[in-house]
C-alpha cells in the first residue's frame, strides 16, 4: 500500500482506495471514477498520487475539442519524451495514444465534464476502448477519471449510459464530517467556535487556505470579527464563493429564482409548498430549479421520518446558506463595503435560521455515527419527524428520530442552539414517544435524547441519570467516540 503523504489531512478510507486501485496487481486494464462537489480536494488527492505512482495526469479544462485534443497531444508528448506534441484529430485517436504511451500505469484525467461538454461522444469511445477488444484491453493500465459536476458525473455509470458496468472504483469524495474539520481549522477543543464555524465553511477544506489566506479565528471572541474580515470581505475569496458555486453547479440561467428558491429555503421555509408560497409561485414553478439542485447536490431532499410522503429540503453546502440567509438579505452594506453594519443586522438571523437548524444536523451525524455505542444497534434512518397530537391541536417537531433496521424507534430526540434544556423538554418527548405507540410505532427500546448547545438544568441531569436519557452537550459532540 503506498504511504499517504503528510501533506494529505486525512482523507485515510480515500487515500486507501485510490492507493488499492493504482496498485492493483490485476493484469488487465482497468477503470475507476472519481466525483465530489467543488473545493473538496480531490485535485489534491489524484495529483499526489500521481505523484506517489509516476502516473499520467491530465487536468481538462473548459476548451473547444480542438483545443482540449492539443492540450493532451502535448501532454502526451511530454509523457513520451518526445518533445513537441502529438497531432491528433479526435479522441478515439487519442485514447489509442494514450495506451501506448502508458500501457501499464496510473492514467488520471481530471475535470472530464469539460471534456464531455466540447465531445459528448468521448464517454462511448472510452467504452470502446474499455471493451473486450479495445486497445485498453491490450495493457494493465488503470484508468481514472474525475469530475466536480455531480450530475454529470451521477449519469456517467447510470442507467444506459455507455460506462455503466465498466468501473471497479466508484469514489465520492465528501466534505469532511463536523469533527474532522474542527481539528483541520483548528478549533477542536472549542466546540461552540467550531460549531459556529462550520455553519458557515461546513466541511469544505479549500476554504481552510486559499479562500481566506489561511486566516482562521483565534478563539470564540474573534469569530465576530474573522466573519466580518473574511467572509463578508470582497477582497477574500470566499466573498463570493456562494454565487460562483451555484453558477457552476447549476448553469442557471434564471439566477433570481435559484437564489430565491435557495434564500426561502435558508430562512425556515423548507417545503415544496412553502418555497412557492414564499416566491408567491406556483409550485409548479419551482420544480425545475429544485431538481437542478438536487441533482448537482446543493439541495437534499429529507423525508420525513413518521409521516409519509411529507419531505423538507435542507441547503446541502453551509456557505451557500450562510450567503442566502444573511449575505443577500444585507447586499446594500455589503456592496458600499460596510462589513460591520451587515454583520450587525444579520447576526440573528445566523444564530436563529442558520447556527440552530445545523446544530440540528450535526446532532443526527452525532447520532448516526455513534448509533453502536448509543442505541446498540444500526439505524435505518436518522431523520427529523413530526408526530401529530391531535388532542392538543398541535404537532410535536423530533430533530433527531432514529429508526431501527427492523422499523422500531431506537430514539426521539430534541435539539437546542440557544436553550437551556429541562424537564418540559424531555415531557414534550415522553408525548410524542407515546403518541407514537398508540400509532401502533414499537416503542420499548426508544432512548430520548435532548441535544443542546447552551446546557442542561440540574432538574434534567438528575431525572436524566435516573431514566438512561441521553444528554449531549457541545463537549459530548465533539468528544472523540472511542
Amino acid at each position: 500500500m503506498l504511504a499517504k503523504p503528510e501533506a494529505v489531512f486525512d482523507r485515510h478510507a480515500e487515500w486507501e482506495a485510490l492507493a488499492r486501485f493504482a496498485t492493483s496487481p490485476a493484469a488487465s486494464a482497468r477503470f475507476g471514477v472519481v466525483s465530489g462537489r467543488r473545493r473538496q480536494g480531490k485535485t489534491f488527492l489524484l495529483d499526489a498520487l500521481a505523484r506517489a505512482t509516476d502516473g499520467f495526469y491530465f487536468a481538462a479544462t473548459e476548451d473547444t475539442e480542438l483545443e482540449s485534443l492539443r492540450r493532451f497531444g502535448r501532454a502526451l508528448a511530454a509523457r513520451a519524451g518526445t518533445g513537441g506534441a502529438f497531432e491528433l484529430h479526435s479522441w478515439e485517436e487519442a485514447l489509442r495514444r494514450l495506451y501506448a504511451v502508458v500501457p501499464d500505469g496510473l492514467i488520471i484525467i481530471d475535470e472530464l465534464p469539460y471534456l464531455l461538454s466540447a465531445s459528448p461522444s468521448l464517454a462511448s469511445q472510452l467504452q470502446h476502448v474499455l471493451d473486450p477488444g479495445g486497445v485498453a484491453r491490450e495493457t494493465s493500465s488503470k484508468l481514472l477519471v474525475c469530475g466536480s459536476a455531480m450530475a454529470v458525473m451521477g449519469n456517467l455509470l447510470a442507467g444506459n449510459a455507455p460506462l455503466r458496468g465498466r468501473a471497479s472504483l466508484e469514489l465520492v469524495v465528501p466534505p469532511m464530517d463536523y469533527r474532522t474539520a474542527a481539528e483541520f481549522w483548528g478549533v477542536a477543543d472549542q466546540p461552540e467556535l467550531a460549531v459556529l464555524l462550520h455553519s458557515i465553511v461546513g466541511g469544505t477544506p479549500a476554504y481552510r487556505h486559499e479562500f481566506v489566506h489561511s486566516d482562521a479565528p483565534a478563539g470564540l471572541g474573534d469569530f465576530d470579527s474573522w466573519v466580518i474580515r473574511t467572509v463578508l470581505n470582497p477582497a477574500v475569496p470566499l466573498f463570493r464563493e456562494a454565487r460562483y458555486l451555484l453558477a457552476e453547479e447549476t448553469g442557471a440561467r434564471d439566477t433570481p429564482l435559484y437564489h430565491g428558491v435557495l434564500g426561502a429555503i435558508a430562512l425556515g421555509h423548507n417545503t415544496r409548498g412553502g418555497i412557492a408560497g414564499y416566491l408567491e409561485r406556483p409550485s409548479t414553478n419551482i420544480g425545475h430549479p429544485l431538481t437542478v439542485l438536487e441533482d448537482c447536490g446543493l439541495v437534499a431532499k429529507e423525508p420525513d421520518a413518521f409521516r409519509t410522503g411529507r419531505s423538507t429540503y435542507r441547503i446541502a453546502e453551509p456557505l451557500i446558506t450562510f450567503y442566502s440567509a444573511v449575505m443577500r438579505r444585507n447586499w446594500s452594506f455589503l456592496e458600499r463595503g460596510m462589513a460591520e453594519q451587515a454583520w450587525q443586522a444579520g447576526q440573528e438571523t445566523f444564530r436563529a435560521q442558520v447556527v440552530g437548524p445545523h446544530f440540528e444536523q450535526l446532532c443526527r451525524e452525532f447520532a448516526l455515527r455513534n448509533a453502536y455505542t448509543l442505541f446498540g444497534e444500526p439505524p435505518s434512518t436518522v431523520a427529523a419527524g413530526t408526530v401529530a397530537d391531535q388532542a392538543a391541536r398541535t404537532q410535536i417537531q423530533i430533530d433527531v428520530a432514529v429508526l431501527g433496521t427492523d422499523g422500531a424507534v431506537l430514539s426521539l430526540g430534541e435539539a437546542k442552539w440557544r436553550q437551556t434544556m429541562g424537564i418540559a423538554h424531555l415531557d414534550r418527548l415522553r408525548r410524542a414517544r407515546d403518541l407514537l405507540a398508540a400509532k401502533g410505532h414499537r416503542v420499548a427500546r426508544t432512548r430520548l435524547a435532548c441535544y443542546s448547545g447552551a446546557g442542561f438544568t440540574d432538574e434534567l441531569r438528575k431525572v436524566a441519570n435516573a431514566e438512561g436519557v441521553l444528554l449531549v452537550d457541545l463537549p459530548a459532540l465533539y468528544a472523540d467516540p472511542s
